[in-house]
């Protein structure tokens, strides 16, 4: 049945691009994986140069962009999901540009609650972990439970893949403690610490013998230098780090890292700590995979970003920057990020509660808005639960001028007409973004997902 249902996804692949539908990045891997379930594995087989796993709660859009840009750069032909589909069906889409003998590496990002059953099909090579954090518990569950089913997958795949881990995230550290082939990356730059644990930060116990941590530096949630002082267990030491970090807000940041091959200055285009942590992932992992240092350099300099990562359109004769929030920790960077920002900001609020966002929004309750009281000068709230995003606000002591507007395209063109800056600043959650995507598609703005 392989045979026939290959042909027959890359038509409906396709049709799907010259229709301009957003289903062409997920229907032919549906279609696929319904009439052959064994496709990913037989499909994985034609890629020479094996398979490259990248999950994480946040950031794996734009690690996973990162990656494809060093690997590029250097030559080396990518199969990669870029429209960011990371579940098996959307793999299952990007493997179909798999050729035997093209010299491919597949560059995979995954859902990190689909990451077990897509690493099982595919056996890769190599697994970049960057972090785990909260996210969509209706669907996901608690935390510790992806944690046991991505240490499970480890021990699984232990001597016949390499890992590069996140050491300052204890959950992702702990998967590599006494095994080979691992290396790991971090921050160590105390100019960027937290004065203490964010509301936010999840992982705050040693999964060792379940005493609290106790932090030297808390960088981002519960990201940063721990020790647990009843066991002894602490953040490994990482080969790759970034011993400096400038943050410049949009303007972007100023990166030296550390690495096994020689030091490195980036000047990366993108703002916020967290772009730093994939910066750092993306440039670990690209050395592992044999990238000379200064390739690595050269493409997180021109990188341009992921579309709703940090991405600026030109929209109304305003320039809109947005940036996607779904759950606390990102959320909270997000916003560190905007209290760099002069003056008071206009933005656009986004809230939607379905399926792929999570039905359960209570997380917005968890995210510091406080940050921005006396910072706003005007904020459109829009999505489907836009009222409780206004009623958030209002909590945060956030003294602004609040717009409820439920329809995502009325809302957008009121806030940019509106706005007295030459910036608005878009917060939309995941299910708004690909509204957003869609709208700007249809004006000419941006290409469709499926482009």
């Amino acid at each position: 049945m392989y045979r026939l249902a290959r042909p027959l996804a890359r038509l409906v692949r396709a049709a799907s691009r010259r229709l301009g539908r957003t289903g062409g990045t997920t229907a032919p891997g549906r279609l696929l994986l319904r009439l052959s379930p064994g496709a990913l594995d037989r499909m994985a087989h034609d890629l020479d140069e094996g398979s490259l796993l990248v999950s994480a709660t946040n950031g794996k859009t734009t690690t996973s962009a990162m990656l494809a840009a060093c690997l590029e750069r250097a030559g080396r032909p990518v199969v990669h999901n870029r429209a960011g589909s990371n579940m098996a069906r959307g793999v299952a889409t990007a493997l179909l540009d798999a050729d035997r003998g093209a010299g491919q590496l597949g560059l995979f990002e995954v859902d990190e609650a689909w990451l077990p059953g897509v690493a099982e099909q595919i056996n890769p090579r190599l697994l970049l972990l960057s972090n785990l954090f909260r996210d969509q518990l209706d669907r996901y569950g608690e935390l510790e439970l992806l944690a046991d089913r991505w240490a499970e997958l480890v021990e699984r795949l232990d001597g016949s893949a390499r890992f590069v881990l996140n050491a300052d995230d204890p959950l992702i550290a702990d998967l590599g403690r006494g095994r080979d082939g691992v290396t790991y990356f971090g921050v160590e730059d105390d100019s960027q610490a937290l004065p203490g644990m964010q509301h936010a930060a999840d992982s705050k116990h040693c999964r060792n013998c379940g005493h609290a941590y106790t932090y030297e530096a808390i960088y981002l949630g519960h990201m940063g230098r721990y020790r647990c002082p009843n066991c002894g267990r602490e953040r490994p030491a990482p080969q790759v780090a970034a011993t400096r970090v400038a943050l410049d807000g949009m303007t972007g940041s100023e990166l030296d890292l550390r690495t096994p091959q020689g030091k490195l200055s980036v000047r990366l285009p993108l703002p916020g700590l967290y772009n730093a942590y994939n910066a750092v992932a993306a440039a670990a992992t690209a050395l592992e995979l044999g990238v000379p240092l200064a390739t690595v350099g050269e493409a997180l300099e021109g990188f341009s970003g992921a579309f709703g990562r940090v991405e600026t359109i030109p929209i109304g004769g305003r320039r809109v920057s947005i940036l996607l929030v779904k759950n606390p920790a990102g959320a909270n960077e997000v916003l560190r990020t905007l209290t760099l920002e002069a003056g008071r900001l206009d933005l656009w609020l986004a809230l939607n509660d379905r399926i792929a966002d999570g039905r359960d929004v209570s997380w917005i309750w968890d995210a510091d808005f406080e940050v921005l009281a006396g910072r706003v000068r005007r904020a459109t709230c829009s999505g489907t639960r836009a009222e409780e995003m206004a009623l958030r606000l209002k909590y945060a002591g956030i003294d602004a001028e609040l717009v409820v507007e439920r329809d995502l395209e009325r809302s957008l063109d009121q806030a940019v007409a509106t706005a007295t800056g030459e910036r608005l600043y878009a917060l939309p959650t995941y299910t708004a973004l690909l509204e957003l995507r869609d709208l700007l598609a249809r004006r000419g703005l941006a290409k469709r997902w499926s482009e």
